[in-house]
């Protein structure tokens, strides 16, 4: 799963308006604005904050046409100048290794709107600690950094006491949420303005205090902004569980696979039918002398299925060598290099080779034939890999280190019932009891292979069993491919 790039959906439905639903009992956003505004002329009367010289002076709410983008009804945009009352550059003093309090520079701030407090650099001027001392809830914006990262943005949470470097601004969110703002200073939407208006120098970019306050903000009503904040608390903490623990995912996929196959082959994936014809009465039309397996080892199979083996249901085929009679054909031959780990065909490194004609018309491959591993393996991977050939027939052939499995009857048996039944028996290990190893070389019993019990259900069953499957291991692919 893209984790970066879901964080970013959610913040970019947030400020849309599209995470959360709007409440018509809310106040709008409009009434927050002229309460904001009213807020900041209180303050400039006191002497308390000075006004910014692109402010409004009059006690109409501006209103602005050309907007990013369409919000609710409830919600109004207007520039970040309007909802703060102060946008301060930190101190120039050069900083130490120790001193009385943290000075947070550019690099304290993280690309996902957090503060880290792991590098930090002192101060122990007075002056500068009661000018620059942070308070809970200030945001922090870096102004000078890489072209990627300038307008990295974080809240001061009181974590510890700390004043702030030069190359970053302090916020001071009026009546606002700082949370929302946060959240809207790391949206798509914002990164994109902050590409547009920066100013460029050598190996830094730079956005200034006059350029930020000129920023557009898209304003839910308050309440509604502690909505999205939750929400997006509760979106971010999954998406950090799914970050952290991707590998465990990958691993929880495999299992749940195996699960499934392991399942099938013991008739608990799918309910049985009572009216599906039992696979030992179609077997014993086609040969009368035909004699299943002991079933006693088997009681817990569910009615109708019985057991055989391998080569009752298949014929076994051995690879093709070059030879030296013409006429020959060129054929593509599929060998171990060509099994993926999840036991599919890879035709990118496919090897052509001029073949005895007479020999490729009793080897090509079949749709539907069963390929095996024959020779090869490894501690980890033991032989036995099977995969299932579905491209065209005529066209390839496979090596002497593999060998093809043709279904006898595709009345009895589906290929791709097999072949899902053989993969479950490889990932429960059932292929380590069924090789011999020489030097530097596994080679499978041939003999145990295709002795090999088969559980084999109604036909009708086998469908509706390969349809279950294949469902739930799309699901699972989609979210495997996602990680």
């Amino acid at each position: 799963m893209d984790t970066k790039a879901l964080r970013q959906k959610i913040l970019d439905l947030a400020i849309h308006g599209k995470l959360v639903p709007q409440d018509p009992n809310d106040e709008p956003a409009s009434v927050l604005l002229e309460r904001i505004k009213a807020e900041k002329e209180r303050l400039i009367k006191e002497g308390k904050i000075k006004r910014s010289k692109k402010s409004a002076k009059t006690s109409d709410t501006p209103h602005y046409e050309n907007v990013p983008f369409e919000v609710p009804e409830s919600w109004v945009w207007c520039r970040l100048d309007d909802i703060v009352c102060e946008l301060k550059y930190g101190t120039s003093e050069k900083s130490s290794s120790v001193g009385k309090i943290a000075v947070l520079r550019m690099g304290n701030i993280t690309n996902v709107g957090t503060i880290d407090y792991s590098n930090l650099v002192y101060s122990s001027n007075d002056e500068d600690i009661e000018q620059y001392s942070l308070e809970k809830n200030d945001l922090l914006f870096n102004r000078t950094n890489s072209s990627e990262w300038v307008g990295k943005t974080a809240i001061y949470k009181e974590e510890q006491p700390a004043i702030y470097a030069g190359y970053l601004i302090r916020i001071k969110p009026l009546l606002i949420s700082p949370d929302y703002l946060n959240t809207v200073m790391n949206s798509g939407y914002y990164r994109d303005w902050c590409y547009d208006v920066k100013t460029d120098a050598v190996n830094q970019s730079n956005i200034n205090a006059q350029k930020l306050s000129q920023l557009m903000i898209p304003i839910p009503p308050l309440k509604e902004q502690g909505r999205i904040v939750a929400e997006m608390d509760k979106w971010i903490s999954l998406i950090d569980i799914v970050k952290n623990g991707k590998g465990d995912l990958l691993t929880v996929i495999k299992q749940a696979k195996s699960k499934i196959l392991d399942l099938a082959i013991h008739g608990k994936l799918v309910p049985q039918d009572p009216n599906d014809e039992p696979p030992i009465e179609l077997l014993k039309r086609i040969n009368p002398d035909f004699t299943p397996c002991d079933n006693g080892h088997y009681t817990q199979l569910p009615d109708g299925w019985c057991v055989v083996t391998l080569k009752d249901l298949c014929e076994n085929i051995n690879g093709l060598w070059k030879g030296k009679k013409e006429p020959f054909v060129n054929v593509g031959v599929i060998r171990n290099a060509n099994f993926t780990k999840d036991f599919k065909l890879d035709y990118s490194n496919i090897e052509y080779i001029d073949v005895e004609q007479r020999t490729f018309a009793k080897r090509h491959l079949e749709n539907g034939d069963l390929i095996v591993e024959k020779s090869g393996g490894s501690d980890n991977n033991p032989v036995g890999r099977t995969i299932l050939y579905e491209g065209k027939s005529g066209v390839f052939s496979f090596s002497n280190f593999t060998m093809a499995l043709r279904t006898r009857n595709n009345n009895i048996v589906l290929s791709k019932f097999l072949y899902y039944y053989i993969l479950a028996k490889y990932q429960k290990g059932d292929m380590r009891l069924m090789q011999t190893q020489t030097t530097g070389l596994r080679n499978l019993i041939l003999d145990k292979f295709l002795s090999m019990p088969i559980h084999l259900p109604p036909l009708s069953e086998q469908k509706r069993i390969i349809d279950r499957i294949e469902t739930i291991f799309t699901s699972l692919d989609m979210i495997m491919g996602s990680l």
